[in-house]
């Protein structure tokens, strides 16, 4: 079955880097599909950090643009989220999220995303 784990989220200090990584089961191949970041801090709705669409585009929330960027290793079928100049208000639980088509809708809403991991806590402090 589809399979999403995130891992390593842990706790850095306001201006540090940290990088969160994504790993897709063999019947979900991450570069075949939408796939997005998204965060939700504790009272806050779950926000969209980034989505890839496989038609070439990349979208970054305007909080993060500068600061965080999205890679991928085919490879391993891992995706990855690299943050640096972080700050407190980065701090939340950063979900992969994969979506059953090569476009990511627009706004990327999180509910147009069917498939999701487990969550890795990010705090900044």
């Amino acid at each position: 079955h589809v399979q999403l784990v995130e891992s390593g989220g842990a706790m850095v200090q306001p201006g540090g880097s940290l990088s969160v990584s994504c790993a897709g089961s063999d019947v979900f191949t991450l570069s075949r599909y939408c796939m997005g970041w998204f965060r939700q801090a504790p009272g806050k709705e779950r926000e969209a950090v980034v989505t890839i669409s496989r038609d070439g585009r990349t979208d970054y929330a305007d909080s993060v643009k500068g600061r965080f960027t999205i890679s991928e290793d085919n490879g391993k079928n891992t995706l990855y989220l690299h943050m640096n100049n972080l700050k407190p208000e980065d701090t939340g639980v950063y979900y992969c999220a994969g979506r059953g088509n090569s476009w990511c809708a627009n706004p990327p809403l999180s509910r147009t995303f069917g498939f999701w991991g487990q969550g890795t806590q990010v705090t900044v402090s």
